[in-house]
């Protein structure tokens, strides 16, 4: 009988935590950058961790299918980056955009069934139904539970829309896309060729003189560690992939229990406080979880099968 998790299971929990920490350490230098010098500063910190991946690269081979679909992951998640900003800076509400954006797992399920041609069981489909309601209660943005009509009256055909739908659109894509690489290459492997766009991507960003260099020294220290962060979780969704996540569970459990690690922290270290509405969400995500995870018996049945 299994009693340890998968290992997927583990790395998607970690890259749920390293974002959660992420949300916390990025509220602080949220209003003091642009989305260009933002990015600029990811790609930093991400740098830093080049370390921990270097010895396995060395080790391992790669192939130029998964290089590629690596490169086009970091291209989408900078797109998705960049869109959800330009919303912001549109006129979106807070209480629109993070609560359509938070949807982007919508998107990997679809691409996951349909494409990856995966299978779920009817406990992970009662997951996804609970981690989707719990991803909106913990944006932290209530409009949509307060003021439902608000809510829907707020949405129109503008140019904010179109941006967050677009972040939407390829946020979800590119956890397609981190499982698609992982299928060819290496999870250390697929984090290098990820770093690689980003960087191009700031550099980019810099010739063009779209990112900023004036900055403070607590700035530059913050958001280098909010890209370490933010790499890391990265880094661990590569590895839950590679450790053979499914797209439709992996990309949903990190999504759901992101903005759990980021208001607990966010309580912890902020003195945030915590509504009913976030509680409740909470409780959901963790269910959500759980339920998603579960495929043991079917396992132990196929090796019982074998047996036999």
């Amino acid at each position: 009988m299994r009693t340890k998790p998968e290992p997927w299971i583990l790395y998607s929990i970690a890259a749920a935590f390293f974002w959660g920490c992420w949300g916390v350490v990025a509220k602080l230098i949220s209003d003091q950058v642009s989305p260009f010098t933002n990015h600029l500063l990811f790609s930093v910190g991400m740098l830093l961790t080049l370390p921990l991946v270097t010895k396995k690269v060395r080790t391992t081979e790669s192939n130029r299918r998964g290089i590629i679909w690596g490169l086009v992951a970091g291209l989408l998640a900078v797109t998705g980056n960049v869109a959800v900003y330009q919303a912001f800076s549109t006129g979106g509400l807070a209480a629109i955009v993070i609560p359509v954006t938070n949807l982007y797992p919508l998107v990997t399920i679809v691409i996951a069934l349909v494409v990856f041609k995966e299978k779920l069981n009817w406990i992970n489909a009662i997951g996804i139904l609970l981690a989707i309601p719990a991803v909106l209660m913990l944006s932290g943005e209530s409009l949509l539970f307060d003021d439902p009509v608000g809510f829907f009256r707020s949405i129109g055909l503008n140019s904010w829309l179109l941006y967050s739908l677009i972040a939407l659109f390829f946020w979800g894509v590119f956890s397609a896309a981190q499982k698609e690489t992982t299928n060819s290459i290496s999870a250390e492997w697929s984090y290098v060729s990820f770093i690689i766009s980003s960087v191009s991507i700031a550099l980019f960003f810099v010739v063009f003189g779209w990112a900023e260099f004036g900055m403070s020294t607590k700035t530059l220290v913050l958001g280098s560690l909010a890209g370490m962060l933010n790499g890391l979780g990265v880094l661990a969704s590569f590895a839950a992939y590679s450790a053979e996540g499914k797209a439709s569970k992996v990309t949903t459990i990190a999504g759901a229990l992101q903005p759990v690690f980021t208001i607990v922290l966010a309580i912890v270290f902020l003195s945030e406080s915590l509504s009913f509405i976030e509680s409740l969400g909470i409780i959901l995500a963790i269910i959500g979880a759980l339920t998603l995870s579960y495929e043991t018996k079917k396992t132990e049945q196929k090796t019982v099968i074998s047996q036999v």
